[in-house]
């Protein structure tokens, strides 16, 4: 089970927001024994791009051979 502050990967884009499938964000909440997340996602800079609230379907836990990937967001 994913645990709190683990770093969690995105597996679906998720519509209204700037997120995209591989995102790296942070648990900061469990709901329901792991049934869903609340997730903070954060720039290099180490800002807060966004908080949502997830189900457990639409992330994973990140692994140990993985590699980080940045992209711009979009200007607001």
């Amino acid at each position: 089970m994913i645990k709190e502050f683990e770093r969690v990967i995105l597996t679906e884009d998720i519509p209204g927001t700037e997120l995209k499938k591989g995102d790296v964000g942070v648990v900061v909440e469990i709901y329901n024994g792991g049934e869903g997340y609340e997730v903070e996602f954060f720039a290099l800079n180490g800002d807060t791009v966004a908080v949502e609230t997830l189900e457990n379907r639409q992330v994973r836990p990140a692994t140990s051979r993985e590699i980080l990937h940045v992209r711009n967001l979009e200007a607001a």
